[in-house]
């Protein structure tokens, strides 16, 4: 089974702003880290697209393990 690559070993706290999509990449090879660049095309990885219901500070999860996408769960911890 194709794993993620790890992006990084902590979260990134990043800035929310309401009514702005974002798209979190799930496959953990976008040069723009945390945010999908289209480097997961020929994969079985696709972006994780949210719209910020508010502006708010987030944890956003480096590792790509998370349950909860795009936000940290602490699955890094387990690596």
């Amino acid at each position: 089974m194709e794993q993620p690559k790890e992006a990084g070993k902590e979260p990134h706290i990043v800035q929310l702003d309401q009514g702005k999509a974002y798209a979190w990449c799930s496959c953990g090879k976008s040069e723009k880290q945390p945010w999908c660049n289209g480097m997961h095309a020929g994969s079985k990885f696709t972006p994780k697209v949210i719209t910020a219901e508010e502006s708010k500070t987030a944890a956003i999860c480096m590792c790509k393990r998370t349950k909860n996408p795009p936000y940290c769960d602490g699955s890094h911890t387990k690596l």
